[in-house]
């Protein structure tokens, strides 16, 4: 009886204790309070919330949170730099609305600032997946839909159109502009080479380098407008992908001047480079000085290392991307630099980030040639050392190579090791991945030497190499200007040499056929840099015939493959399931080549007429059927 009592008095005195008013305490100012991340937050996600706040001596304050019940603070950590408090603040229930976070000292109220935390969106979205073609665009270099932040002052890197590595005006508004385009092409999903904001005073222009993780650069937009372009995009039945750098940031990020903890970033004693060894993780063999060098050496000297293994970094890292997921109506995550992360910490960011979202598809850079070595970052591999890294999708890198450099390599006969051998080759490891149906297949992307110069100008090239990445098994994903063969602007080879500007997306430079529009397209082409040198418009009704098509062909999403080896320079795949059935015939050679119907009868039986997807002509293989040099044949049956 007595306990009872006791409960009911503490919670009358409770009930009467007085609300927070916030009239009584004093707004922080920015020279107080610097920085709050996350900027907002919502109630029912299932990570925690620890807030990192910034400010002069902020570590001296006791931190409470009023005004919203179901909110409170759970504990406060201080850091090693006394201008930083990480704050723990419990949200329980289905709370929303505004509340205040308070400072007090010495038990006495100092100052507040606004926190929002509002409700996680309900429902599961579909992310990107074998049914899908992810378009990649180079915002940079896109489109220039609002030519007034070209230039913003106190930015560096400011513009200049003329400079290889400079900032050339594409913006998210030019993204916005041609999404119908996009579309038209039959992709269903954009990936974004990063837009917040890259500050660095010299070669910003890529993103890489993030100077604040919660802020779009002004070059690009807002906020606001990237949240409006994927709502826009969301209204085209069009995905939108996020690429996360975990690895590092740029040397101008706000928090390189003072640093939360000393190992908050991975520190040398003079500037130390990685080694790129990824095999560093598993082989048996490898040395822990070469896999320190992996995990902590700096990707480029504009580049610090973020440290994994430091909690609070790594809570940071998982936060940010939560918090953009639920921000912007994110469908899907794309990771830079993977495997140069500290892998068992990475493990845990997959982990957090797949709590709050089990839908969402995450797809990794792991940058490797050899298909063991890819394999072992996907996440459920069998990896021999018990490994998970709870990634779901990689990009498909030794496929990539097999396309490109096999179909450069011409000759008709003897093709040992060389030519379409190397796409047979390649996919004949298949039985190494964990998940075929989450391996992200490619030409190129903005690393890569265009395509257009790889293969010459030559759109015969260019078309076998996007009816093979239409018809492959994955996840398809192209790189703007390759639906139109876009060769580098410049003579000599650098980054900024092979990320050209599209033509039609500086409306200024009036004299550039707008290749965005079928008039353009219909042009004689030429423009100087920093547009490609050479393009080829009639690619783009073969690219959207084909794209359009896979769209609606769940054998290409869902099918199993057969092959079958030649070495005369020709590649001949079935892609079939229980009831349909397409069967690719590729010729890279220079001669003219009659289909060996009669060599696939254990899968080709009472396959007769099919039609050829892009001339919509009936079509009879087993008819002595000869397919041209340097060409592609795709039938539907």
């Amino acid at each position: 009886m007595r306990k009872t009592a006791l409960l009911a008095a503490v919670l009358a005195i409770a009930a009467c204790a007085p609300a927070f008013n916030p009239e009584s305490v004093a707004d922080a100012t920015a020279d107080q309070l610097a920085k709050v991340e996350p900027p907002c937050w919502w109630s029912g996600m299932k990570n925690s919330l620890q807030l990192m706040v910034n400010g002069p001596e902020i570590s001296r304050y006791d931190v409470s949170f009023e005004g919203l019940k179901g909110v409170k603070v759970s504990e406060i950590h201080k850091a090693d730099s006394p201008n930083y408090l990480f704050v723990d603040v419990a949200v329980t229930g289905n709370v929303e609305g505004d509340g205040w976070l308070v400072f007090s000292e010495g038990g006495k109220p100092v100052m507040k600032a606004p926190y929002h935390i509002g409700r996680k969106a309900t429902g599961e979205r579909e992310s990107f997946s074998t049914a899908d073609m992810i378009y990649l665009i180079f915002p940079d270099r896109f489109a220039n839909g609002d030519p007034s932040n070209d230039r913003i002052e106190g930015m560096n890197d400011p513009d200049g159109r003329d400079v290889y590595l400079g900032r050339h005006g594409g913006d998210i508004q030019g993204i916005i502009d041609h999404l119908d385009y996009i579309a038209s092409l039959g992709a269903t999903a954009i990936w974004l080479t990063p837009v917040l904001e890259d500050n660095q005073d010299f070669e910003s222009y890529h993103g890489y380098a993030v100077t604040d993780h919660y802020a779009i650069d002004p070059r690009f937009g807002s906020n606001a407008l990237y949240k409006e372009m994927t709502d826009q995009a969301h209204a085209r039945g069009i995905k939108v992908i996020m690429d996360i750098v975990t690895n590092h940031c740029g040397t101008f990020h706000w928090m390189m001047k003072d640093l939360p903890f000393e190992d908050w970033i991975n520190q040398w004693p003079e500037y130390t480079n990685m080694n790129a060894a990824f095999s560093t993780n598993f082989d048996p063999n490898a040395s822990q000085y070469d896999l320190a060098l992996q995990e902590d050496g700096w990707f480029v000297p504009m580049m610090p290392d973020m440290n994994l293994d430091n909690p609070f970094t790594l809570k940071y890292l998982q936060q940010w991307a939560l918090w953009w997921t639920e921000f912007a109506g994110l469908d899907g995550l794309r990771v830079d630099t993977y495997p140069y992360n500290e892998k068992e910490p990475m493990s845990r960011w997959c982990q957090a980030v797949l709590a709050d979202y089990p839908w969402i598809n995450i797809v990794g850079e792991c940058w490797t040639s050899t298909a063991d070595q890819l394999a072992y970052w996907q996440g459920g591999n069998a990896n021999p050392d018990g490994f998970d890294s709870h990634l779901p999708s990689i990009m498909d890198f030794p496929l990539e190579e097999a396309i490109v450099a096999g179909l450069c390599e011409d000759g008709d006969a003897n093709m040992w090791g060389r030519g379409l051998t190397r796409v047979y080759e390649a996919l004949s490891h298949d039985a190494t991945y964990h998940d075929l149906s989450n391996m992200m297949t490619f030409l190129a992307n903005h690393d890569h030497n265009r395509l257009g110069d790889t293969f010459n100008a030559n759109p015969d090239k260019m078309r076998m190499a996007l009816g093979l990445l239409a018809t492959v098994r994955g996840i398809p994903q192209l790189y703007n200007g390759d639906e139109m063969l876009f060769s580098r602007a410049y003579d000599n080879w650098h980054d900024g040499s092979k990320r050209s500007d599209f033509p039609g997306g500086w409306k200024a430079d009036i004299t550039v056929p707008d290749l965005f529009t079928a008039e353009g397209r219909a042009m004689d082409y030429y423009a100087p840099a920093p547009y490609p040198r050479t393009v080829s418009p009639e690619l783009y009704d073969f690219t959207a015939k084909l794209f359009q098509w896979r769209k609606n062909t769940p054998v290409l999403h869902d099918g199993k493959t057969m092959h079958f080896l030649t070495r005369d320079n020709t590649y001949a795949f079935f892609r079939y399931d229980g009831t349909d059935t397409v069967f690719v015939f590729v010729n890279n050679s220079s001669e003219p080549h009659t289909i060996p119907w009669d060599h696939y009868a254990e899968i080709n039986g009472g396959l007769v007429e099919g039609t050829d997807v892009i001339t919509g002509a009936k079509v009879n293989p087993s008819a002595g059927l000869s397919v041209a040099p340097q060409s592609i044949l795709i039938v539907e049956f």
